[in-house]
């Protein structure tokens, strides 16, 4: 079996997969202070209720975009898992299956970032855009020739709605998963929710344009794929995104893995 995390600034997405099926899956709240010992703790809990032995975890694999708990993961894993091969910590300098980050800086990527683009090339093999709606809201751009061109980060849905209520006197925090029944809103709350869903539709829509553009000046089809907590809730509204994948990254993540685990 193989244990994936992918550790994101407001959650930690992680799954177990056996024989290449997601036999489990967590999704838990991120916290930077937690430590390997409290990591061991959760994890062999969940590991329990689910009904899978520790033992039996043949290979660790984390990409994370918070620094302290990437070390807190990888302790964990060197202390609490008896693995078959070496806990991999993902990075622009682990064997990316070919795929080449052509930015400025290959080291400031995300790690995140570079395990999406993997899965999401492994699905199309060409020229792709993956939009991941996390805390920040990233647009991923791989070319025809597997190359990482770079991409925009967004404000985030959680984001703008947190500032929404905290800069405005009369504006509540409220949950968004209600489809409105009109774009033009008729209440406060109403307002809200069709702003919300129909404005980062639209946001996701025009960034797709714009890319698409700038990545095949000759109109050539660019694939769209979406991952992350928000993303099936804003897809009915963004006629760009093809398809939803909530598992693209820990997908990459196994990829990655089975090209770095000798």
């Amino acid at each position: 079996m193989l244990f994936v995390v992918d550790v994101g600034n407001s959650h930690t997405v992680s799954g177990v997969l056996h024989k290449n099926k997601f036999i489990a899956n967590w999704r838990l709240q991120s916290n930077q202070d937690r430590t390997a010992d409290e990591l061991a703790i959760r994890y062999n809990a969940l590991f329990q209720m689910a009904q899978i032995d520790p033992k039996a975890i043949h290979g660790f694999i984390v990409s994370s975009v918070v620094p302290p708990l990437e070390t807190s993961w990888m302790d964990f894993a060197e202390n609490y898992l008896t693995t078959t091969y070496k806990p991999l910590a993902v990075s622009n300098s682990l064997n990316l299956g070919g795929l080449i980050i052509r930015i400025e800086n290959p080291a400031e990527v995300g790690a995140d970032r570079i395990v999406n683009a993997v899965a999401a090339w492994e699905r199309y093999h060409s020229s792709l855009i993956v939009v991941d709606f996390g805390t920040a809201i990233t647009f991923d751009c791989v070319s025809s020739n597997m190359e990482y061109l770079g991409g925009t980060i967004h404000p985030g849905i959680g984001i703008s709605l947190d500032a929404l209520a905290s800069r405005t006197a009369k504006l509540p925090r409220l949950d968004i998963g209600v489809a409105p029944e009109n774009p033009i809103g008729s209440s406060t709350v109403k307002a809200i929710h069709s702003g919300m869903l129909y404005g980062f539709g639209g946001l996701i829509d025009r960034m797709v344009e714009v890319l698409s553009k700038e990545m095949e000046p000759d109109g050539k089809h660019v694939h769209v794929i979406a991952t992350g907590g928000m993303g099936k809730l804003i897809h009915p509204y963004a006629r760009s995104i093809e398809v939803t994948d909530k598992h693209l990254t820990l997908t990459g993540l196994q990829i990655l893995f089975e090209l770095n685990k000798e």
